[in-house]
């Protein structure tokens, strides 16, 4: 398998991107802009943002993996600052209750992607500085934890509770397979909820989305609007869809069809065979991204690319999950196939830096020791 992980990898990337491009054209016509002079713009516009994405991807694939351990503290204290410009006013930008963006260079960069990489970079980090460490309280379980829980505090205050989960949930699989005791891991999941519930609090219209998620009937017409559509998309697509183009429900009806409710266009205009092709595509994404991270030459590139398809799969998972009514709406892009820059680049740039650590562990025994490369070391999984 890990001969082959490279080639399903990106086979997998690549049917992604090719859907959501597609179903992007499909539905933009219908989108925020459809009014305007340029009813392409979000295409034109992703377009773009692939491009960045393809180079940075291609970058990350040939710089050594461990150049994000070298420069981990920089690029972390980078990540908590340009968290904290959200909520600086002028420069932060509230859309909808939330303050997940910056302003600059005539776009929106939503920081927080980034900080699903630095979270992923430093917990491999740590658990390969540290690899007998899991049964230690403070340093297989307290200290990372709190260094982790800064990112998922400065995310969770822009009212992001998608991207919490997605943090809170990586972390939680990195202390696992870092060998954390179980105890601390079933007290950390309480904890979790509590969060949740507090916020739930804080943010009264989540409470709509659960009370909405509960019924999606009774409350079609209000909080539970989005889901509601997203069923009746995803059936009358029935097994071949009504084909591309031809989607109804886009039309004005939909919220956000071409960005985190792109998977029921998916469904209505490619059917189930649409559906099922991108959930396979992340399937083998996922497995062959955990083939590529066991056959790392060392520790550090174990958890890395743990780390790296975790979230990716977690953020699908919730995403697909979200847009079928089987989970509260959460507001996360599909990873690869929805609209979005800052997604889009990340996602790729997770890609370039598999890519490396695959390129890393085919190198001979000779020259891994000549790179100085220490002995690999098995997590737990």
């Amino acid at each position: 398998m890990q001969k082959k992980s490279l080639v399903v990898l990106l086979l997998s990337v690549s049917i992604l991107v090719v859907i959501g491009f597609v179903m992007l054209m499909s539905t933009c016509l219908f989108g925020a802009h459809a009014n305007a002079e340029d009813q392409y713009f979000e295409a034109k516009r992703q377009a773009i943002w692939l491009g960045l994405g393809v180079l940075v991807c291609i970058g990350a694939a040939m710089t050594d993996y461990r150049f994000w351990r070298k420069f981990l503290w920089p690029l972390f204290g980078l990540t908590c600052f340009l968290l904290v410009l959200c909520f600086v006013p002028g420069i932060g930008m509230e859309i909808n209750g939330e303050r997940r963006w910056i302003g600059a260079i005539g776009t929106q960069i939503q920081p927080s992607e980034l900080a699903k990489i630095m979270l992923v970079v430093f917990l491999a980090y740590w658990f390969s500085r540290f690899p007998d460490c899991g049964h230690n309280f403070f340093r297989g379980f307290a200290a990372p934890l709190a260094i982790a829980g800064v990112l998922c505090a400065l995310v969770l205050f822009e009212v992001d509770i998608g991207t919490t989960a997605v943090l809170g949930a990586t972390t939680f699989v990195l202390l696992y397979v870092g060998g954390a005791n179980w105890k601390y891991l079933i007290g950390l999941g309480a904890s979790g909820v509590a969060v949740f519930v507090a916020m739930l609090h804080y943010a009264p219209n989540r409470m709509e989305r659960i009370m909405a998620f509960i019924d999606p009937e009774k409350h079609r017409l209000d909080a539970g609007f989005q889901q509601w559509v997203s069923l009746m998309a995803i059936g009358s697509g029935g097994m071949t869809g009504r084909g591309i183009g031809e989607g109804r429900l886009k039309m004005l009806y939909m919220p956000f069809a071409h960005t985190d409710f792109i998977f029921p266009m998916i469904g209505e205009e490619l059917g189930v065979i649409g559906t099922v092709a991108v959930v396979l595509a992340f399937i083998c994404f996922t497995i062959a991204g955990f083939a590529i991270a066991s056959d790392a030459p060392d520790r550090f590139g174990n958890f890395l690319g743990i780390g790296l398809c975790t979230f990716l799969a977690l953020q699908a998972f919730l995403n697909i999950g979200v847009t079928t009514s089987m989970l509260p709406n959460t507001g996360l892009p599909l990873p690869f196939v929805s609209y979005g820059g800052s997604s889009m680049v990340v996602a790729m740039l997770a890609v370039g830096i598999l890519i490396n650590i695959y390129r890393q562990g085919r190198l001979p025994e000779e020259e891994r020791l000549e790179l100085g490369v220490k002995q690999r070391i098995t997590p737990r999984l």
